[in-house]
């Protein structure tokens, strides 16, 4: 259902009434279908923003700033910048009571000219768009999707065309719509009601389809299938007059585990004895909320699948290396008995003849016990011997780099199942940014190559306080554990990390004071929370003084050895 006609209108007229006559002072574009607006009106500063992405597009205004934006500025921001930066907003209208917007702009040009220049807004799933028009004679300007006649035929959006509006299909806006007009619909009507109203009404979604019918049927105690215009035009009227008076109660509705499923600035009787909700106060705080959390939940969902494939692959392939050097070295572990076998030789020379296939000698190292060797009949009695030791200085120097591996790659096991973690712990698209070019640096991943870079981002540990007011820091990803351990934290402060498991570092601020137990139970259950161990029960938890903890030379990101550490066991919780 979300944004349909019926949302359109009611975040229109928010916005007629809070940024009419503002001054439009920045425009940025995080992202390629994407852009903000920095309005200044009557004292108060305002974000604009605008998506047209396939799967959530929708304008609305946000108090958050947290988008990051390119160091280039893409082709379309440069575009809208040249027309429409320091322009005021003179008029912003729904066409019809589709979920179009018109946004038009009034402002002086470089020659002292005073111009007028609207912007378009589409919101229609994948066909959505932005269009910059010149408002007086309607030719494109550019669009922030290039639409070519291989895509669409009856619509171009391309510099130097005139702009065409979507067709309307025979639709009447649900504003304009009389009861005459909803009686000749349904006379004309074959399938069901609901099927109906969305085939002839502009700006109604499937689900606001039902919910019209389901309320006319029970404000009117009839079955669905039996409504007539008689019923169904006071519903419809009295929510399209309640759009025009701005007269909604924006609404969010949850699943059981309160993630948004569904928003809208009317109440919906479809809903409210399935689903939890929360009423907020204006249509672009219910927008907002339900796109920031359900687009981040997608966008979160899909970004760490990515990074846990790649994870996944690398760990397969170390713990395959690890397995098959452990076989090696333990089929070279006896590597001593080809020595013990040259020496024998060696002082048994004279008991060999030159095509014997085996001789037995006497072990003067296990009190003189007789062995059996084998003997290479086409080598001389030396020779044999020569051989022996040399499998013996092969192998001996096979174990020792082999061991070697082995140590690394339980590193790399280590450093990667710590890197997985934090991927599957991560709560934020900016921190799966950080583990990302985390891996590029450490050589897992490859740097994509784009003109518009991002700035890098200043590291930001978590931060708690305990209950009895000590500061909680906690490590994000390896390099802000790192930042946080022996950058940040006090050589007196404590640091805490599970015990064998990977996890966050964690510190617990102590400025001089002495922790309290209570503290020191609550860090560690941040610490067991933020880590492998979040779905577990009585976690091991070490803890020591910042200064006891050490970073080997060489050592990955995030990877330290520690001393003089105490262990509690914890539930996993950051509700202190």
């Amino acid at each position: 259902m979300s944004y349909d006609g019926f949302v359109t209108g009611a975040i229109v007229k928010e916005l007629q009434q809070l940024i009419i006559d503002g001054k439009i002072e920045k425009i940025y574009q995080p992202e390629a279908d994407e852009l903000i607006l920095h309005i200044h009106n009557k004292g108060k500063k305002h974000r604009l923003y605008i998506s047209v992405n396939s799967g959530h597009a929708r304008l609305h205004l946000i108090d958050r700033d947290d988008y990051r934006n390119p160091k280039n500025p893409l082709s379309f921001c440069m575009l809208a910048r040249k027309h429409f930066q320091g322009g005021r907003i003179i008029s912003i209208n729904q066409i019809e009571s589709e979920r179009i917007v018109e946004i038009c702009v009034n402002r002086i040009n470089e020659l002292g000219d005073v111009v007028d220049k609207k912007l378009i807004i589409e919101i229609m799933g994948k066909h959505s768009n932005i269009i910059a028009l010149d408002a007086s004679t309607g030719i494109i300007l550019d669009s922030i999707k290039r639409i070519t006649m291989e895509v669409n035929r009856y619509r171009q959006h391309l510099p130097g065309l005139p702009y065409v509006s979507p067709p309307s299909h025979g639709k009447i806006p649900f504003y304009s719509l009389t009861e005459e007009d909803l009686e000749s619909i349904l006379s004309n009507a074959s399938s069901l009601k609901s099927k109906t109203l969305l085939s002839n009404i502009h700006g109604i979604s499937p689900g606001m389809a039902e919910e019209i019918c389901l309320r006319a049927s029970q404000r009117f105690n009839l079955d669905v299938e039996l409504l007539t215009h008689k019923e169904l035009y006071p519903v419809l009227k009295e929510m399209a007059d309640a759009i025009l008076s701005y007269n909604i109660t924006p609404v969010v509705y949850f699943a059981d585990d309160n993630s948004p499923i569904d928003f809208h600035v009317f109440t919906q009787y479809t809903k409210e004895n399935y689903y939890n909700k929360k009423i907020l106060d204006s249509p672009r705080e219910a927008a907002d909320y339900y796109y920031h959390h359900k687009v981040s939940s997608n966008k979160i969902n899909q970004k760490s699948s990515d990074l846990i494939k790649t994870i996944d692959n690398n760990l397969n392939k170390l713990y395959l290396k690890k397995q098959r050097l452990s076989e090696e070295m333990l089929k070279a572990k006896d590597y001593e008995t080809y020595r013990l076998y040259g020496e024998l030789l060696t002082a048994n020379l004279h008991k060999i003849d030159k095509n014997d296939k085996s001789v037995k000698v006497f072990n003067y190292y296990d009190n003189n016990k007789e062995i059996e060797i084998d003997l290479d009949s086409r080598l001389s009695p030396s020779k044999n011997a020569q051989k022996y030791f040399k499998r013996y200085n092969k192998l001996k120097t096979a174990l020792k780099e082999k061991d070697i591996q082995l140590k690394e790659t339980n590193q790399n096991i280590e450093y990667l199942e710590s890197v997985l973690t934090f991927v599957k712990n991560a709560d934020e698209i900016e921190d799966l940014d950080e583990i990302r070019q985390e891996l590029i640096e450490a050589g897992y991943l490859r740097n994509r190559k784009s003109s518009s870079r991002r700035e890098e981002s200043k590291p930001k540990p978590l931060a708690f306080t305990s209950s009895d007011g000590f500061r909680i820091l906690v490590g994000r990803n390896n390099k802000e554990n790192d930042l946080l351990t022996f950058k940040i934290a006090d050589k007196n402060d404590i640091w805490f990390h599970t015990k064998d498991i990977p996890g966050s570092h964690v510190i617990l601020v102590l400025e001089g004071k002495k922790p309290s137990d209570t503290s020191i139970y609550e860090a560690a259950s941040i610490a067991a929370y933020y880590s492998k161990a979040r779905s577990s029960e009585n976690v091991a938890v070490d803890y020591t003084y910042v200064k006891y903890v050490k970073k080997p030379s060489g050592a990955k990101p995030g990877m330290v050895i520690f001393t003089d550490n105490s262990t509690v066991y914890v539930n996993p919780n950051i509700n202190i």
